[in-house]
């Protein structure tokens, strides 16, 4: 298949912003600090246990099904089946992509491990790993995915009147791939990896242009995963030689790249080559170059949007990179919900036309974190802070939203909307909390960039880092009060005598731009102040960020203060579900409405010149700020409301309704 004319034109498409390891940064913050040790010492557990088949059923399909199998799932049971030999049993734990939560799981837990290291951890994952590798020494040829074993081995990869959209064996696949990347980072450990490499060889020598077979994932997130397999064999040569295995890094980045461009590309010239196309919903309704939207399952589009910006950066590929571009701005400027929730539809679970947001929307968990990933990659490639916002905004909102403040309850959808809504404790499809670990996980290394001239510094978040910059090493610390109050204070060492630029973002919001699109508006109040050593400095921002240059030395430090004041936010008028109602944001957080606080909130309404007040409360839910004022009833009577942030509601009375937005009077 040709090279899209626009790719064959020499445009240097490259990686601007470059995220730190995990390993220069260490996290020391009154709001992220206490979430990250939650998610170390309750959450991975919590989901590895469940994984297990240990919780108690809350959800009536996962209680009925306790009640005819006697016992709760345990995904990796399919594993030891599959290793004792077993095949074409029609018994398999859980759904087919049961193997790729584990798989997910286990990058999220790798990357926790960085930072915060635990012997216990990393011991209890090993011993899934020679699970997961017994099950792989069962096939000769170092095929794995469980459920097709288990029940029509004959469909491998979705063929021979299979259908890949449900198998997920490519997707599980893929996510076996990004585990043992992130897990050899962790540890150095090969084990996994080596399963990986067999598993990707398989694929590689199977999936291409003709003759090999036409195979697209019926699930998007292999393509960045084996490109990830690609670039640690070229930036680790020697570690070709420890494996025992065949390694053939550019079959792996042509398997990747083939993956994308394969899509809307049914019928090749070979026609053995003729597959199923699940059109939109896969995101394979047309060639991956000439797609203006983003369309189709949310998850499946957001997580093939992230690879196609990597992969963009990988190649110098401007197709890919315009692509990238198109796919963000639709999503951001025409369906993005206000919380950075995606996915509008139950059906398919996918992506509505474009302003067509209810309130009682889907919202999956997983889509709007594929999409924070998404908007991180975008900013790589473009370094403008403007995605950096979007990324922000999912994790303030939908990303602690889906797990609970204890650590092991969960949200699958998070609807602005809702009365009965609670988190479960298990799912029948519990994608979302694997997810919800590898974005918590990989949340320190994006405080921070650098492009190998500058520092960036893309999130509040109380930190000290080490990087290089121009071959010199700089050393940052970061104390905030965000995100309950604006104030950063960011301090600079480095030995060199070289003027060093430092990028500080600028939120959108802050300067009175609440979307880059205007699909959303506000008005902030008051503005933002920049100091270097106490001494103003100009607000000049372009794209995103400010840049202050000179010497730094011991001592110096920027001051920043962002304007925090609760502010009022309406929507397009072209987003009708909303119309005549606002909402209230502060900094990067959305409040909402719980009933517990507003009695009868359903009816009530407030003014455009509300006046707000806010109050921290330490012994509220973890200590939250609230945000209270007036409103009137439905009766016309003037009451008291109190707001707190998206992500804290249903932690007190679960299923308590709730709503985000409010009628305008």
């Amino acid at each position: 298949m040709a090279e899209p004319a626009d790719a064959q034109k020499k445009v240097l498409v490259k990686k601007i912003v470059h995220p730190l390891d995990l390993r220069d940064v260490k996290v020391d913050d009154a709001f992220w600090a206490p979430k990250l040790k939650t998610s170390s010492t309750v959450t991975v557990y919590d989901v590895l246990d469940k994984l297990e088949g240990k919780y108690d059923p809350d959800r009536q399909d996962i209680i009925d099904e306790k009640q005819k199998w006697g016992r709760t799932r345990n995904a990796f049971l399919n594993f030891d089946m599959v290793a004792q030999g077993q095949s074409k049993t029609n018994k398999h734990d859980g759904p087919p992509w049961y193997d790729g939560l584990v798989y997910e799981t286990i990058r999220g837990a790798a990357d926790l491990l960085i930072l915060n290291p635990d012997p216990k951890l990393e011991q209890k994952l090993d011993a899934y790993i020679k699970r997961i590798a017994a099950a792989q020494a069962a096939s000769p040829d170092g095929y794995l995915n469980t459920y097709t074993t288990l029940t029509y081995p004959e469909k491998r990869w979705g063929l021979n009147g299979g259908e890949d959209r449900w198998q997920h064996d490519v997707y599980n696949a893929g996510m076996l791939v990004e585990a043992a990347v992130h897990y050899h980072n962790a540890t150095k450990k090969t084990e996994l990896l080596k399963v990986a490499v067999k598993l990707t060889n398989l694929m590689a020598g199977f999936m291409g242009p003709a003759p090999k077979q036409n195979v697209v994932p019926g699930h998007a997130g292999p393509e960045e995963a084996v490109l990830k397999l690609y670039q640690l064999f070229k930036n680790n040569p020697k570690l070709k030689a420890q494996l025992g295995v065949p390694v053939n890094k550019q079959a792996y980045l042509a398997l990747a790249k083939y993956w994308i461009d394969v899509r809307g590309h049914y019928q090749m010239a070979d026609a053995n080559s003729k597959r199923k196309t699940d059109g939109a919903y896969n995101q394979d309704h047309m060639p991956v170059t000439e797609q203006k939207t983003i369309e189709g399952h949310a998850v499946r589009a957001t997580l093939l949007a992230t690879a196609v910006t990597a992969m963009a950066m990988e190649t110098d590929n401007a197709a890919y990179a315009k692509t990238a571009n198109n796919y963000w701005d639709n999503m951001i400027g025409k369906r993005l919900f206000i919380t950075g929730g995606q996915g509008a539809i139950h059906e398919d679970e996918k992506f509505g036309p474009d302003y067509f947001l209810p309130e009682n929307a889907y919202g999956e968990t997983c889509a709007s974190i594929g999409s924070g990933f998404f908007s991180q990659q975008m900013n790589e490639l473009e370094a403008d802070g403007k995605y950096m916002d979007e990324f922000e905004r999912v994790a303030y909102n939908n990303l602690l939203s889906g797990v609970s403040i204890s650590g092991d309850h969960y949200y699958y959808e998070n609807p602005l909307l809702a009365n009965g809504h609670k988190r479960w404790n298990w799912h029948s499809c519990p994608c979302c909390p694997p997810m919800i670990l590898k974005m918590f996980s990989a949340l320190p290394g994006y405080i921070y960039g650098q492009d190998g001239k500058a520092v960036y510094v893309n999130l509040f978040v109380g930190s000290e880092a080490s990087l290089k910059v121009n071959g010199t090493e700089v050393l940052v610390k970061q104390s905030t009060g965000y995100p309950w109050k604006g104030n950063s204070k960011i301090e600079l060492r480095t030995a060199t005598t070289k003027a060093i630029p430092v990028k500080i973002r600028i939120p959108g919001w802050a300067q009175g731009k609440e979307n880059p699109f205007d699909l959303y508006y506000s008005k902030t109040t008051g503005s933002v102040s920049l100091k270097v050593n106490g001494k103003a400095v100009p607000v000049k921002v372009d794209k995103g960020y400010v840049t202050i240059t000179r010497q730094w030395k011991k001592g110096d430090a920027i001051t920043l203060d962002l304007p925090m004041a609760p502010r009022l936010v309406t929507s397009n008028e072209a987003v009708a579900s909303v119309k005549g109602k606002t909402t209230i944001a502060a900094g990067p957080m959305i409040y909402g409405f719980e009933d517990l606080d507003n009695p009868g909130v359903k009816g009530y309404s407030i003014k455009s010149d509300v006046k707000m007040q806010v109050s921290y409360n330490p012994s509220l839910l973890n200590g939250i700020n609230t945000i209270s004022g007036q409103a009137t009833n439905k009766d016309g009577q003037t009451v008291n409301f109190t707001a707190i942030p998206f992500y804290a509601l249903g932690n007190r009375t679960p299923g308590a309704p709730y709503q985000v937005w409010m009628p305008e009077k």
